[in-house]
């Protein structure tokens, strides 16, 4: 794997989402200075709040599936990078954006 490519990606994603990170909050910010009603300003936190709650389940879920992923590869004894085993990962990637979809389906 190249670093020399890697790097200047994480990079840039790194960059991208700071840049974003501080437009939101500056818009928060703006919202809160023009004396916002309070409803609005209660759901701006309410709904920043809930979005923290979601991104811990889908991203607790992702991970947890991909951890039963690379002990099903450790299980059947796969050594190396394979096509089989880089489907075996994704497949449970998938599962589990599945399993925090119906999760959050049934939340709501």
């Amino acid at each position: 794997m190249d670093f020399n490519l890697i790097l200047p990606i994480i990079l840039i994603l790194g960059v991208v989402y700071t840049i974003k990170s501080v437009v939101d909050a500056g818009t928060r910010r703006r919202i809160i200075a023009a004396h916002g009603s309070e409803a609005l300003v209660r759901s701006l936190l309410d709904g920043d709040a809930s979005k923290r709650r979601q991104s811990a389940l889908h991203w607790g879920n992702v991970l947890v599936a991909v951890a039963l992923g690379f002990g099903l590869i450790d299980l059947l004894g796969i050594n190396e990078v394979t096509p089989g085993a880089i489907a075996l990962l994704l497949g449970a990637t998938g599962l589990g954006n599945l399993a925090y979809y119906l999760l959050e389906r049934r939340v709501r």
